[in-house]
């Protein structure tokens, strides 16, 4: 790691590109604490210590924004909405063959697509910049807080529409920056932006698990958490590296006097195939129940359960619907990225073939198995990746930031990004058979 960090700053254009990356990510952090216009920043500032102390419904989305969504600041609601806008259109090209078809289309499709996320996103913005406003103003945001009625003094319909506008151009901005990330500097700008909105808020979790710990003043406790993340960080690393290579042969064939093919290649399946993608469908599930319940003011039987087992991380019965919709949603989300007859198709028509395996439907009946086999380990994977760190965590203190959901996004951004740190090194140091 020491080594291509060296390498990179020797090379002038990586230096350039990483100093660019550094500048953006300042500028996103700052922004990350301006507040909007029509807050009282003194009125924030009493509740948020106890809003994440003791958890909260928003904790998960908080992580995400590096902070700054219980700030009520410029970029509240970070890059969410982007993500968001992207899961929704990779899953509406199933369902809208216009989009299918602008996905084969090549960079011109792509370009569409991205231009479609982009309004999706500004419009996915106004509709939760509108409640997070609505939420603040109601005192809904801080629970308990004697202050949280407090937080918007005017309520009238200026301010609200000024307070909406600003959280959803602060939004384009964050998207704009991460863009500017992906093109001019290092590594998936959208990707870093929460790596560094996730990263952000460790060392205060850790802070605060070392202040709450009682054995040897939170000295043992901060070294259990601290031993309990790396040995999720090794796990983390260890499976997403893993992949089933499924072999290709391609035939030889002769044109005039040339030959040409003959050469083998794979298919590479992770065990991870899914990402990070199906926790967050499981966590936004479990969200609607509590801010339902949260929201209708209701004391009835339905209401109390809810609140008792749904609002807590570490509840038993929050425990196993997390981890079986976390299950489904693999299986789900698998089954929609990756179509085996497309690809046994591709490979039909390339003149290539599975050795051992007829081409056409049994190749794609193959690969379904394959990735059927592959995709129980990886869903149980994500869900013990989820869980087991929450609930271990949840015992010291500082479950909110300290989630496995958070070290499953920082070491999958980290690995892709030293890999294209390592890809771009290369390249420049390639001299070729001349000089």
């Amino acid at each position: 790691m020491s080594s291509v960090f060296t390498q990179m700053y020797k090379t002038r254009d990586l230096r350039k590109k990483l100093l660019f990356t550094l500048g953006v990510v300042a500028l996103y952090r700052i922004g990350a604490h301006v507040p909007i216009p029509g807050v009282s920043y003194e009125n924030v500032q009493r509740c948020v210590s106890a809003a994440e102390a003791g958890g909260g419904l928003l904790g998960l989305v908080n992580v995400f924004s590096g902070g700054a969504l219980l700030q009520i600041t410029v970029f509240a609601l970070g890059i969410l909405p982007y993500i968001t806008a992207s899961i929704v259109l990779q899953l509406l090209t199933v369902v809208i063959p216009r989009l299918d078809t602008l996905k084969k289309e090549g960079p011109s499709g792509q370009a569409k697509i991205t231009q479609y996320t982009r309004y999706l996103t500004v419009g996915l913005a106004v509709l939760q910049g509108t409640g997070l406003v609505a939420t603040a103003r109601s005192g809904a945001l801080f629970p308990g807080c004697p202050a949280a009625g407090a937080i918007v003094p005017d309520s009238s319909v200026l301010t609200t529409v000024v307070m909406v506008l600003t959280i959803t151009a602060g939004t384009a901005c964050v998207m704009w920056l991460g863009e500017l990330i992906t093109e001019r500097g290092v590594g998936n700008g959208m990707s870093l932006l929460i790596f560094i909105s996730i990263a952000s808020t460790l060392p205060a979790a850790l802070w605060a698990v070392k202040q709450q710990g009682r054995v040897l003043d939170g000295w043992v406790n901060f070294g259990s958490v601290v031993l309990v993340g790396l040995a999720m960080v090794a796990l983390v690393v260890f499976v997403e590296q893993a992949q089933r290579r499924v072999p290709v042969q391609y035939a030889k064939r002769m044109v005039g006097r040339k030959a040409y093919g003959g050469t083998a290649t794979y298919i590479p399946l992770k065990v991870n195939q899914a990402g990070v993608v199906p926790v967050i469908f499981a966590s936004s599930i479990l969200y609607v129940p509590a801010l339902i319940a949260q929201f209708s003011h209701s004391t009835s039987g339905w209401a109390t359960w809810i609140t008792g087992n749904f609002v807590k991380g570490d509840h038993p019965f929050y425990v196993a619907a997390y981890f079986l919709l976390i299950v489904f949603f693999a299986f789900f989300y698998v089954s929609i990225t990756f179509n085996p007859e497309d690809v046994a198709n591709n490979i039909r028509q390339a003149g290539g073939f599975i050795p051992g395996i007829r081409a056409g439907t049994p190749t794609a009946e193959y690969l379904h198995y394959v990735l059927n086999r592959l995709t129980w380990p990886g869903s149980l994977y994500l869900g013990l990746i989820a869980l087991v760190p929450t609930v271990a965590f949840a015992s010291f203190g500082g479950a909110n930031q300290l989630t496995g959901t958070s070290i499953l996004i920082i070491v999958s951004v980290g690995l892709e990004t030293v890999k294209q740190i390592n890809s771009q090194i290369e390249q420049h140091s390639y001299e070729g058979f001349l000089r």
